[in-house]
């Protein structure tokens, strides 16, 4: 790596210190800072390099040479980063900047945490860290974040301040637009009725209770998913072929056994695909559904 130059993680977080430096103690505030990393390309001041070797590096434990079938998006962007099949060495580099960047990510939103410390407000502060979706970097013979895979939908997302209990985890379902309106209810401010997420204040009040019954994914015409409990459902439709996976998240949450011609999962199969209809019926998405390949949603 060379040393030149500034990162633009380095030159956002500076602008927000700046800000939280600088800014009138008379308002309330909201900063909205959205990192580039660890998205590629994949570059870091070297001393992070130093911290991560290829030959430290472990491969995924659902990692693929090749992804199994046609998922409809094996020769985009993200998936050109690396040769078919994918090399075992060259994932472990990708892995080991991947993990570089990271870390320099860390360190700028420490940061920026230190600098709101500095002046006395944190307490005061609703903090959400949030990510986008998540690169697979060798799972699944994959690269990208082009998938329904867990890898890829299932991100980061941390709240702390005033009214969120400290040390809490939940495993409720929720989409990150349920952010908005969380916000919202947090900070006594009316949700507008145009907002389609549901607050979480309910989860972060009991973190056994839920907001969502279940989960709809949806990565283009060729890929839907639903999620229910501890199931999952990936259905493609591609060139007019059908296929789809069915996971059970909590014995296999790499997901690397389908169960789909399992008996013994009949009949979670059909409540799956159920829900699939429903969603797609409920947010009018049966027209774009394999309809270049089936002519009609199925």
């Amino acid at each position: 790596m060379k040393e030149h130059g500034r990162h633009s993680t380095e030159v956002f977080s500076d602008a927000t210190i700046d800000f939280i430096q600088n800014r009138s103690t008379k308002k309330p505030f909201l900063i909205y800072l959205a990192h580039v990393a660890p998205h590629d390309p994949r570059q870091y001041p070297a001393r992070f390099q130093r911290n991560y070797s290829a030959d430290k590096v472990s491969l995924p434990d659902n990692f693929m040479p090749q992804h199994p079938f046609d998922n409809g998006e094996l020769r985009v962007r993200d998936e050109k980063l690396e040769e078919f099949p994918r090399p075992p060495h060259a994932v472990r580099q990708h892995i080991a900047d991947y993990y570089a960047l990271i870390a320099m990510l860390d360190e700028q939103v420490g940061r920026v945490l230190d600098a709101l410390d500095k002046t006395g407000e944190t307490e005061n502060t609703i903090i959400v860290f949030a990510g986008d979706n998540g690169l697979a970097v060798g799972q699944h013979g994959l690269m990208g974040k082009q998938s329904l895979y867990d890898h890829s939908v299932r991100v980061p997302l941390i709240m702390a301040g005033p009214g969120i209990p400290k040390g809490q985890k939940t495993d409720t379902f929720c989409y990150l637009l349920d952010i908005f309106p969380t916000l919202c209810e947090l900070s006594n401010t009316t949700i507008p009725d145009s907002v389609e997420g549901k607050s979480l204040v309910p989860v972060l009040r009991d973190p056994s209770s839920s907001v969502r019954d279940s989960l709809y994914f949806a990565y283009k015409g060729f890929q839907r998913a639903a999620k229910i409990g501890k199931y999952k459902l990936i259905e493609y439709a591609v060139k007019g072929n059908r296929t789809q996976q069915l996971f059970d998240l909590e014995a296999d949450p790499l997901e690397t056994k389908n169960l789909v011609a399992s008996p013994k999962h009949r009949s979670i199969l059909v409540k799956l695909e159920q829900e699939l209809q429903r969603s797609r019926t409920e947010l009018d998405d049966n027209k774009k559904w394999g309809q270049a390949f089936w002519g009609s949603a199925k």
